[in-house]
């Protein structure tokens, strides 16, 4: 799963380290390139809510492996010749056929593990979409360089292939959320009396609508909505910046990029390790997953901020890396919270929703971005503007939605629920 979103990173990733050259080449406007960085997420969160919904029932080996052929699929037309309309839509297709991807690498890792061991699995299956721009982000700046944009996509669209092809081998032939035993899919009264006998520390099966009632959830939905809009940037406008608002060279960016990826690959795993810490050591979830996940996005919206009023340099530097990873971090600790929370015959659905929502920053932030330099009298004072707006929406909304994580609460509330409803059998769940 970690080496799965080390390639559907480093597929978004591509075009935003070609974006100078693809602008040049393809004769389009800074604005034009904001709206195919976002079209990658117009109809990602369809992809993240139906492609999630069907894994629960198709065999997750020829599953995945279909799902990375439709990935290569988009690649291939950029090898050649390509227009604006082309390239916008390779990006909707890859966009739709990438959408569960994250929630479905979560789902099946947390599956594997009890709550105390959870989070840094998480952190390890996070890792791994960072370490895919870090490690590939000098290569295909190279091959850029070298050769061109259309060969970087022959580079992607070749692993794709490797990938599925070493999947269908060795890969894991189980269901994602296979269905209970019972007719109805195991949401029987039955079911229902079994689940609320089940350990104090592991979630019951309840309805959708219970569980998106809960502050847990919603609050999960906000800060990882809040966080993507630092990874959309991230992929989208972070290369280009630091070409064109900052002035490095094409190599440097490809060196410098990897900073912020490779921060973010090991403060996930850390993050991960620590909420477990903190878990094991009797903290309440709402610190080892709540607060801790909502720092890391204060924190990240902060440096946001703070890179576009220091002086450039190396301290800048350091800021951009802990502003587009901290961020990062959060989202395995997140996702966790809803691991503790929420039933493994619901989690896919519930994890896959929560990406469709934080897909529409995916879709907001490359436009505001554009639209911000586009309007700006120079593109540095755009990008200042642009970025240091969005550090200040980070860090708001980071904190109102920790207000809502509470997972023990939530998790007792829950565990009411189905027990009020299984003793007075008023309910089918």
């Amino acid at each position: 799963m970690a080496i799965f979103l080390f390639i559907n990173y480093a597929d978004k990733s591509l075009l935003g380290l070609a974006g100078t050259q693809i602008r040049a080449d393809l004769g389009i406007t800074v604005e034009q390139y904001g709206i195919i960085q976002s079209a990658f997420f117009w109809i990602f969160a369809i992809g993240a809510i139906v492609l999630g919904a069907l894994a629960s029932r198709v065999n997750l080996r020829w599953y995945l492996a279909a799902l990375m052929l439709v990935w290569v699929a988009t690649m291939i037309p950029l090898m050649g010749t390509v227009g604006f309309t082309g390239l916008l839509v390779c990006r909707l297709v890859l966009g739709f056929a990438e959408g569960p991807a994250y929630a479905l690498a979560n789902h099946s890792a947390q599956s594997m593990f009890p709550p105390e061991k959870r989070a840094l699995a998480s952190g390890i299956v996070t890792a791994g979409s960072s370490l895919g721009p870090l490690v590939m982000a000098p290569i295909l700046t190279w091959i850029i360089v070298q050769w061109s944009w259309h060969t970087a996509f022959g580079v992607l669209a070749v692993a794709g292939i490797v990938w599925a092809a070493l999947w269908l081998l060795f890969g894991g032939s189980s269901k994602v959320g296979s269905k209970a035993k019972q007719g109805d899919g195991g949401d029987s009264r039955e079911a229902v009396a079994s689940q609320a006998k089940a350990s104090a520390n592991e979630p019951v099966n309840v309805p959708y609508r219970v569980l998106l009632g809960t502050t847990t959830v919603i609050g999960i939905a906000l800060l990882n909505f809040f966080s993507y809009w630092s990874t959309s940037l991230k992929v989208a406008w972070l290369p280009v910046y630091l070409s064109e608002g900052l002035g490095y060279s094409t190599l440097s960016v490809g060196r410098l990029i990897g900073i912020p990826f490779a921060a973010a690959a090991v403060f996930s795993i850390l993050a991960g390790f620590f909420s477990n810490w903190l878990y094991k050591r009797g903290y309440s979830r709402k610190v080892a997953r709540g607060y801790l996940a909502g720092g890391l996005v204060v924190a990240s919206g902060v440096c946001m901020w703070a890179f576009t009023v220091v002086p450039q340099g190396v301290f800048q530097m350091v800021l951009v890396t802990l502003a587009f990873s901290l961020n990062t971090a959060s989202i395995g600790v997140g996702f966790t919270a809803l691991g503790d929370l929420i039933h493994s015959k619901k989690r896919g659905g519930i994890m896959g929703g929560i990406v469709a929502f934080s897909s529409l920053a995916g879709i907001v932030s490359p436009l505001f971005i554009g639209f911000t330099v586009g309007a700006a009298a120079n593109a540095a004072q755009g990008y200042d503007k642009g970025f240091a707006a969005v550090g200040i929406m980070m860090v708001v909304g980071a904190v109102v939605a920790t207000a809502l994580i509470r997972p023990d609460k939530d998790l007792i509330r829950i565990r009411k629920w189905a027990d009020a409803n299984t003793a007075n059998n008023k309910e089918t769940l």
